[in-house]
């Protein structure tokens, strides 16, 4: 395994919704992929630039607009297209979540690597590996790198993603919560929005004050949730 001083993971609150972007990358070869670019492509890539940064990829933890870009009710969200535009890049979403990543951004079939879960990337000395976390989208993704955990809307420091929008599913969700509990308590969890009361916070401490971690059961699950 990588020395940890090699890990390049920098988070990054961007938007209206309390967003978090996060670049993940190698220090020793400065190449570096950016997690749910949006809201401002040009802040994003300013602060690549500036650090010496490569960019290589950019990954998409789910297909929603406050995410990835693309418009939501009487708003448009800045994201992949305008990043693309700027500096061309593969872009990395779930098999299951690439058909609402074009409908949603725009984006063409072609831009896209599909990944599925157990699938690793190599950025520069650092190993990326996809988790499939669905349930509040149907391939809704984490990163894990390290000790690391990008969880994107599927588990926050004191909750879950949503499971009552259109391609949510309770059940699947549950069994997302169970694959992320079982990781090790060291796990540095990083989520997709500043929704809790620390911006991080390790897999132990979560699992110690999140409710939705401590379900054992799937019925129960299905009366709470």
């Amino acid at each position: 395994m990588e020395a940890e001083s090699e890990l390049i993971v920098e988070q990054i609150q961007i938007g209206p919704m309390q967003n978090f972007c996060y670049v993940i990358g190698s220090r020793s070869t400065r190449e570096v992929v950016i997690v749910d670019p949006a809201w401002d492509i040009d802040a994003l890539l300013e602060r690549v630039n500036n650090a010496g940064y490569i960019l290589r990829g950019a990954l998409v933890t789910h297909y929603h607009p406050d995410h990835i870009g693309g418009s939501f009710g009487t708003n448009t969200v800045i994201g992949l297209p305008e990043l693309l535009a700027a500096n061309p890049v593969r872009i990395y979403a779930n098999k299951h979540e690439a058909s609402g990543v074009c409908k949603v951004t725009g984006v063409s079939e072609t831009d896209l690597v599909q990944v599925d879960s157990g699938d690793t990337l190599k950025v520069g000395e650092v190993e990326i590996e996809f988790l499939h976390t669905p349930g509040h989208t149907p391939g809704s993704q984490c990163f894990r790198v390290q000790n690391t955990l990008v969880s994107g809307d599927t588990l926050f420091i004191n909750g879950c993603g949503r499971v009552d929008l259109p391609g949510s599913n309770k059940e699947d969700m549950y069994h997302s919560m169970a694959k992320l509990k079982a990781l090790p308590d060291d796990t540095l969890l990083l989520p997709g929005h500043n929704y809790g009361h620390q911006p991080s916070a390790s897999m132990g401490d979560t699992k110690a004050q999140n409710p939705y971690l401590q379900v054992e059961d799937l019925e129960t699950w299905r009366q709470i949730i």
